[in-house]
């Protein structure tokens, strides 16, 4: 049996049961508010996940609203598989694919709280500054080293790794960010009033 990673921090929680392919396989807003508190990580570098989005095919928002494309087939298929895309031409940002195979939902990881391979990540981004590593969805894929090479990968095997979380945290709720279409919607989660969000919540 594999040994789960090992921490660079002396305060970082012990890893829960790692998570398979079926958790993903239901309602995209059950999965996108469990996930806040999961450790995730990619050749072992990672960290708890602070804040997520949700997406799903229904709402003009989500990449599948308009059908299948060869960018993002993935979304349409089983649950349980990464979705990396480019955004504005510049950030890799990496979704979770959820519900049944032709549902195409998912959710988008926006913030890490870094707990494993901090000099990593650290060198990647080229600063420092922990709470500033993986403080928004293009953040935590450079420091985690995500590209589209990343993409359509199980999120059960490596070089992905992801842990339940041991303890439900505070979550807040929100709109989501950086979107210009269904804008209302409260699909944004996070745990609530933490220093690693890549934005506050306004009831945080």
């Amino acid at each position: 049996m594999a040994q789960k990673p090992q921490s660079t921090t002396a305060t970082a929680p012990r890893l829960g049961k790692p998570l398979k392919r079926s958790f993903f396989d239901r309602s995209v807003h059950e999965v996108a508010p469990d996930l806040i508190g999961a450790t995730f990580l990619v050749g072992g570098v990672g960290g708890i996940i602070v804040e997520v989005e949700a997406y799903h095919h229904t709402e003009p928002a989500a990449h599948s609203f308009n059908g299948p494309t060869p960018r993002n087939q993935v979304m349409f298929g089983p649950p349980g598989f990464s979705y990396v895309y480019r955004s504005y031409g510049i950030h890799w940002c990496v979704n979770f694919v959820c519900e049944k195979a032709g549902s195409a939902s998912a959710v988008l990881i926006r913030a890490l709280e870094p707990t494993h391979g901090l000099a990593a990540m650290r060198r990647r981004r080229g600063l420092d500054d922990a709470r500033a590593l993986c403080s928004g969805p293009g953040k935590l894929c450079e420091a985690l080293g995500i590209s589209i090479a990343h993409s359509e990968l199980p999120l059960d095997r490596p070089p992905i790794a992801l842990y339940a979380r041991t303890e439900t945290p505070d979550i807040a709720t929100g709109v989501r960010i950086g979107i210009t279409k269904a804008v209302e919607l409260p699909w944004r989660y996070g745990v609530k009033g933490s220093k690693f969000l890549s934005k506050p919540f306004a009831s945080a």
